[in-house]
């Protein structure tokens, strides 16, 4: 398996452990896609890609209805995605993505997290060349296809020619450009490719070994920072555990 597919591992198995928060972020994420592109899913592409990360995560069917339901009564025009970066302790990389209608309040959240755990937060960008970042799908492999002629045709969307392979679920992640992500969505249901996820990732490139203690201490401060509502998703560049 590729960089790019451990450390997303690692990141996910944590996430998982936490399952009723992120049933709310995505809850949030339905909500902008609805007041987008509407609540039908045949219409509205990136609903659909959010409502199979929602299946894949676990989610029941009956909070995916609840939410697009929801949404449609919600005002969701005031969101807006910022993003927060700095150093945490022991000078790792943090990278925030937030999702919020009140940046004064987020902004206030993570800096006091930040300043809990002896960090720096910086400018927004100022970290942007230590991670990469890349649109993610996971889809079913169909029988007959040879995945080294598929990847050379994705090339042409934008997708990377790194890409992991999970044989026991016969599915295959892959990942390209941010601005990429409608041309490869449409290019694999058009195909008649099951995605089974798809969203938005940064995957750090160049990754620092640290202590058992100072994996605790930075993951305390990641779990902190993701209790908040606006706060999407936390990147490090802090080497996976083995």
């Amino acid at each position: 398996m590729g960089r790019a597919f451990e450390y997303r591992k690692a990141t996910k198995m944590k996430r998982w452990g936490h399952m009723a928060r992120t049933f709310t972020k995505l809850g949030k994420q339905i909500a902008i896609a609805v007041k987008t592109g509407g609540p039908e899913p045949e219409n509205n592409p990136t609903l659909r890609a959010l409502i199979a990360t929602c299946k894949r995560e676990n989610m029941p069917k009956d909070n995916i209805e609840r939410a697009i339901k929801n949404a449609q009564g919600k005002d969701t025009s005031d969101y807006k995605e910022v993003t927060y970066e700095g150093y945490g302790p022991h000078g790792i990389a943090v990278f925030v993505d937030t999702l919020t209608d009140n940046t004064t309040r987020t902004v206030a959240d993570v800096r006091s997290v930040f300043n809990k755990y002896s960090g720096n937060l910086g400018n927004q960008g100022s970290l942007s060349f230590l991670f990469d970042h890349r649109c993610v799908f996971t889809f079913k492999m169909k029988q007959g296809v040879e995945m080294d002629d598929l990847i050379l045709e994705l090339i042409d969307f934008g997708v990377d020619d790194e890409y992991d392979m999970d044989e026991e679920e016969g599915e295959v992640t892959i990942y390209g450009l941010p601005t990429s992500f409608g041309d490869i969505q449409k290019y694999l249901e058009e195909n008649g490719f099951e995605i089974t996820s798809a969203e938005f990732t940064r995957i750090p490139n160049d990754l620092k070994d640290v202590t058992p203690e100072q994996r605790e201490t930075i993951d305390k401060m990641v779990e902190r920072l993701e209790e908040f509502d606006d706060v999407q998703n936390v990147y490090t560049n802090m080497k996976p555990e083995e």
